[in-house]
């Protein structure tokens, strides 16, 4: 099978690049516009092709395209019926190494055979070896207070606490920042209690998203995923991203802890600006609250860089990194990193998790994050993101009354924002009706995020998919 759908993938590739070779488009005066008509099934014929088995023991909390993926093989994807997509969702930002990695199913078959599972009562062999790793990479691409290339700075260190998913990992970074924030309490007044302690609030952002358990929930300020279950959990204060004026006013005394994503995944691309994540930093030291940066969506090289703070100066910097997506290609697992200087607050039974850190996970995991941070993966996905960024920087210019006039998000997390916010969902069907799976972002975006390790020549077919789709939208909505 995976011959065959490697040889496969390869002709494809071949014949895509015969085909391009004289309809090459540049994105700069005219759209593409040999997409026009779907190729891929209607929705009303797949759904009639849909096994009862998909859905009727299924709770409907999604609103899933009607086909049965069966297989995958790079940034590719295949039906049960035999259709082929190419996919720019990668498990929304997700499979890094994309789908059917050999390396990875060799990592992932030989742990199996030897140990998969222990639990945290014992230590076990890659647990302490990703954590090293997270930390050492960090140190040497820059964060959590370190420049670029601080490999031998013994000076201080980080620690890492592992867990299953991204919202285990924010939830965890929650319960961290109150228990340091009352420790500190505590040891300034040793008489006394942890209910004596008021530095008790978190600041969160607009349009963020931290997950869906009723701790991240409550700094998940969208109507749509917190309203039905209200009341949450008290004490999140929202405020607006890039708002310089009110920083000082929401992150007061009583602020335990600020939690931001560096760039927005969910909430629309939006990205942090430097100075305004500077007096962040400044207003959480001035009041003693730890800064949490949720890079679950953004970090990992998505960006770019190791975390998308990475390039960034240290004055810019968390205290505490929330990591997750791609730091297994698809295995579940969630990490927080917390400078040293915190980490002594967090002790035994502060915490606990029965699968995280799990001797596969944590195998994955370093398997996963050793190959992307290696040079000549670095190289091509920069150099991958570059393309992409060219080739969709002219779009807004192309169409003015349909999209906003700059690019959404950063690296390998991009993508357009529109006029009419029903658009977004309209163009994501358009292209899945032509083989191109995207996601929107937001109320207003549609998020292209592919695998870490995507080529040029699909970057050019998913762009000229765009395009083509931009163009069907341009005249339905001129139709009406």
């Amino acid at each position: 099978m995976a011959s065959t759908l490697r040889t496969s993938n390869t002709q494809l590739l071949a014949r895509r690049r015969v085909f391009n070779a004289g309809l090459r488009y540049s994105s700069t005066k005219t759209p593409c516009t040999t997409y026009l008509k779907p190729t891929h099934i209607a929705a009303a014929d797949a759904a009639s092709t849909l096994p009862a088995t998909a859905t009727e023991n299924i709770i409907d909390t999604y609103a899933r395209p009607p086909f049965v993926l069966s297989h995958g093989k790079g940034s590719w994807l295949w039906t049960k019926n035999g259709q082929k997509y190419l996919d720019f969702s990668s498990g929304i930002a997700v499979n890094a190494l994309g789908h059917a990695d050999e390396e990875f199913a060799n990592a992932m078959n030989e742990q199996v055979r030897k140990i998969s599972h222990t639990s945290n009562v014992f230590h076990n062999e890659w647990a302490g070896q990703l954590a090293t790793l997270i930390v050492e990479t960090t140190k040497k691409e820059g964060g959590l207070g370190w420049v670029p290339g601080s490999t031998s700075d013994t000076s201080k260190t980080a620690k890492v606490f592992f867990s299953n998913s991204g919202t285990e990992a924010n939830e965890g970074a929650f319960k961290f920042a109150r228990k340091i924030a009352k420790e500190k309490y505590l040891a300034s007044n040793p008489s006394a209690s942890y209910a004596d302690c008021n530095q008790i609030k978190f600041v969160c952002f607009a349009n963020a998203f931290h997950g869906r358990s009723m701790g991240a929930l409550s700094a998940t300020s969208n109507p749509k995923y917190q309203k039905p279950f209200e009341p949450l959990i008290p004490g999140f204060n929202v405020g607006e991203l890039n708002d310089y004026a009110g920083v000082e006013k929401m992150i007061d005394a009583d602020t335990c802890a600020v939690v931001v994503e560096p760039v927005q995944g969910e909430g629309g691309l939006a990205v942090c600006e430097e100075a305004w994540l500077r007096m962040l930093r400044k207003r959480c030291d001035e009041v003693g609250a730890v800064l949490i940066f949720d890079e679950i969506q953004c970090g990992l090289y998505r960006t770019g860089t190791l975390w998308a703070h990475s390039s960034l100066p240290v004055d810019c910097h968390p205290d505490i990194v929330t990591m997750a997506k791609p730091l297994a290609n698809g295995y579940p697992i969630g990490a927080i990193m917390v400078r040293g200087e915190f980490a002594p607050y967090i002790t035994v039974g502060s915490h606990g998790t029965t699968f995280g850190g799990s001797p596969l996970a944590t195998r994955l995991g370093h398997h996963v994050l050793s190959r992307l941070s290696s040079p000549a993966f670095i190289s091509h996905m920069r150099d991958v993101s570059s393309h992409l960024a060219s080739r969709l920087q002219p779009l807004p210019s192309l169409f003015p009354t349909l999209l906003h006039p700059s690019i959404r998000g950063k690296g390998l997390l991009t993508g357009l924002g529109f006029q009419d916010p029903t658009h977004p969902g309209r163009l994501v069907q358009l292209a899945r009706e032509r083989g191109v799976l995207m996601l929107t972002a937001g109320k207003d975006a549609v998020r292209i995020v592919p695998s870490l390790n995507a080529e040029k020549d699909e970057v050019d077919l998913a762009v000229d998919v765009i395009e083509s789709c931009l163009v069907v939208l341009k005249e339905e909505a001129a139709s009406k």
